[in-house]
């Protein structure tokens, strides 16, 4: 029988737009590559800002990306979330249950959150991120008999932000029986929760990394932090850019390397990793060809605007990986 993935995170909207140089985020005060949230007058000017260039919508936030994408691979695939009770939110939930996934969703009168993917020339994604209704989700909707039934409980690391909500998740999903699957997310959410992620390590499963944020997490480097993260869960994965990506489990480790592709937009690439990472284990692929799916997916989303991929490249990994 086929494995199950729940997963919980921000949901949210990605309006995707490309600038043409990076003086911008300066303006902006964005650090290039990271996630700010900002709020509603920071929102309102990076709007202003950008509204000359050319932008898309798209269904977005981390977990939620990760969870359209293990959709699209034929997993039975759930997603807790917040939306408001408007256009945005019910985009939103339009995209998650056009693909097949489970809606467990909650409304309210906010303004659904979005995530401002800024996409510089050289495909890096900063996102300026105003969480909405996004916000509203707390550790009081959840319960037990929501993750009873699922094998793997998918958390994104933005969550952090809202501690209680953070831990309850994982604690409930541990009682359900799930494994649990981490996304550390980004380097500024490590090095502002450093501590307090350390200690949960032992209660998470499966555990993504970039290299940035594994160094955040361990101040070393990315194989000393693969060590480090293997010792308190039982998958590490920790990703090197174009270098490709590092995989531990026990005694067991791999090496997956990646092709050079035409960078367009990093959006995503993170997220369809993990949804091919975990797409391969469930279909009982061994870690080498398990990591080999998550990079071909990650590798084909950063080739198009946002982190959705055509039909046309689904068509094309589904009938390699999967018939």
């Amino acid at each position: 029988m086929k494995k199950s993935v729940l997963g919980i995170g921000n949901a949210l909207v990605d309006i995707l737009t490309r600038i043409d140089n990076d003086n911008i985020l300066n303006e902006l005060g964005l650090p290039k590559g990271s996630m700010q949230l900002v709020d509603d007058m920071t929102a309102e000017k990076v709007r202003q800002t950008l509204e000359r260039f050319d932008s898309s919508m798209a269904p977005g936030g981390s977990a939620a990306n990760t969870i359209h994408g293990l959709a699209k691979c034929g997993v039975e695939s759930g997603f807790i979330g917040f939306t408001g009770n408007d256009m945005v939110g019910r985009f939103f939930d339009d995209a998650m249950n056009s693909v097949g996934v489970k809606p467990i969703m909650f409304h309210g009168d906010v303004r659904s959150g979005i995530a401002q993917a800024i996409i510089s020339p050289d495909g890096e994604r900063t996102f300026a991120t105003h969480l909405g209704a996004a916000l509203l989700l707390n550790e009081n909707h959840l319960n037990l008999d929501i993750f009873k039934g699922w094998d793997y409980c998918y958390v994104e690391g933005y969550l952090i932000a809202n501690r209680p909500l953070f831990k309850k998740a994982i604690e409930l999903a541990k009682q359900a029986g799930c494994k649990v699957v981490l996304d550390l997310a980004s380097y500024n959410v490590v090095e502002d929760n450093r501590d307090f992620l350390v200690e949960l390590l032992p209660q998470i499963d499966i555990v993504f990394a970039n290299e940035e944020e594994a160094k955040a997490l361990t101040h070393s480097t990315p194989e000393d932090a693969l060590e480090f993260i293997a010792k308190h869960c039982e998958i590490a994965v920790v990703k090197v850019g174009s270098k490709g990506s590092m995989i531990k489990r026990g005694n067991e480790e791999v090496t997956v390397g990646c092709n050079k592709v035409n960078v367009i937009d990093t959006t995503g690439a993170g997220d369809m990793y993990a949804a091919g990472f975990l797409a391969g284990l469930i279909n009982g692929f061994d870690l080498q060809k398990s990591g080999e799916l998550g990079t071909c997916l990650a590798g084909n989303v950063i080739q198009v605007l946002g982190a959705k991929l055509s039909d046309n490249q689904w068509e094309k990994i589904i009938s390699y990986y999967f018939k």
